[in-house]
């Protein structure tokens, strides 16, 4: 495993709930593989995940994408995400790959896709993110 910037920060309880893990990164590409755990308690009442939880999950992707490219100096709030629900998510292992288009001086532009373990892409992202110094918003 490839040692990033994510070493040294502590989950949120965000990342805790959807069962975030990092898979694989190659930060000088600004680019993340992360697993989630598409839970029961997530799905709606056809039986599949509901779709705020997959935005979630993909927001939860592009953030670390910028902070693990940019070595930890910066965090990111969302301006705007576009999301695209392309096949019914069943609860499970869920992987979540991200990129970074462009990072500018003060917004990044990324892009995401979530998929089963069988490869079927579930949702796709893209995202205009603002960026914030961690030694300011962590009060370093």
């Amino acid at each position: 495993m490839v040692k990033t910037a994510l070493d040294n920060f502590k989950r949120p309880p965000c990342a805790e709930l959807l069962g975030w893990r990092l898979l694989d990164a190659r930060p000088e590409e600004g680019w993340i593989r992360l697993a989630f755990e598409g839970k029961p308690e997530f799905c709606n009442p056809a039986g599949f995940i509901q779709g705020g939880m997959l935005s979630a999950m993909l927001d939860d992707t592009m953030g670390p994408a910028v902070l693990v490219m940019s070595e930890g100096r910066l965090y990111t709030t969302t301006i705007s995400m576009t999301v695209n629900f392309l096949s019914p998510a069943r609860p499970g292992p869920i992987i979540g790959e991200a990129r970074v288009t462009q990072l500018g001086k003060t917004i990044a532009f990324v892009e995401a896709k979530l998929m089963a373990e069988d490869g079927t892409v579930l949702a796709t992202a893209s995202a205009s993110e603002r960026l914030l110094e961690a030694a300011r918003v962590v009060g370093k």
